[in-house]
């Protein structure tokens, strides 16, 4: 009998967040066998003006992963939120089919987006927000800084939303900070999902990401030719802390265990 490789997963994360933000997630995976890793990507670096963005947070995401598929690991990334735009960007040519065809062993096995941004190349997570004709509502969530360093402007009610008890909620938007917002305006340079197999869970309660812009972002990608596995988790903006067990139920039959 042959057996099913369990993937390593690599959690690539959201503006505003931590390693520490998805501790619940990461625990939770980890009782299901998994290896998890969740690099700290440059732009939450808290450096004012801040000195990394997109083109930074790619290189280090697919630096981070590069290393574990040389040694062998069929990789699962698992993209939150802004992640999805670092995922898409970074993870090209490091498919497991592109390397297996190579004759290199290890690969990007799959692309998980989490209310993540799933674009084409050009696109900036903003042209979504214009799309909907919604950037008069930007000042209103968001509280940029004039070095370009932005805050929602209310994470518990916005970002986290319902789930969890106050004291939990609390704990978590203390794992939440300051963020280089000018990266919601870098555009793709290149789109992993042309070669790597695709899965989007929908929160449909999510008042960051819009239900309504997760739906346009994947027939953007089953228009470009993509299959995509969709499921919904009827949750707001954070399911790896207010629907952890779903997320990880929905990963677990992405991934086959």
């Amino acid at each position: 009998m042959a057996t099913t490789i369990k993937p390593t997963i690599v959690i690539i994360h959201g503006g505003w967040h931590t390693p520490e933000s998805y501790e619940d997630l990461v625990t939770s995976l980890e009782s299901s066998g998994y290896e998890v890793h969740v690099p700290r990507m440059p732009s939450m670096n808290q450096v004012r003006p801040p000195n990394a963005g997109l083109v930074e947070d790619t290189t280090l995401i697919r630096d981070y992963v590069s290393s574990l598929v040389r040694a062998g690991c069929h990789v699962a990334a698992i993209m939150h939120s802004y992640g999805g735009q670092v995922g898409t960007n970074a993870l090209h040519g490091l498919g497991l089919e592109v390397r297996s065809a190579k004759g290199l062993k290890g690969g990007v096995s799959h692309l998980i987006y989490v209310t993540a941004y799933a674009g084409i190349e050009g696109s900036r997570m903003m042209d979504k927000v214009e799309e909907f004709g919604h950037m008069h509502l930007v000042p209103i969530a968001f509280d940029f800084a004039d070095d370009g360093t932005a805050l929602s402007r209310d994470f518990k009610g916005l970002v986290v939303g319902p789930g969890r008890d106050e004291a939990d909620t609390e704990a978590y938007v203390k794992t939440l900070s300051r963020w280089n917002g000018r990266a919601m305006y870098e555009p793709l340079e290149h789109s992993a999902w042309r070669e790597i197999p695709v899965t989007y869970v929908y929160t449909t309660a999510d008042m960051t990401v819009p239900i309504d812009y997760q739906k346009a972002m994947v027939g953007e990608l089953e228009k470009a030719g993509v299959e995509v596995r969709t499921w919904e988790i009827a949750t707001g903006h954070c399911p790896n802390v207010t629907a952890t067990r779903d997320l990880v139920e929905t990963i677990n039959k992405t991934l086959g265990g």
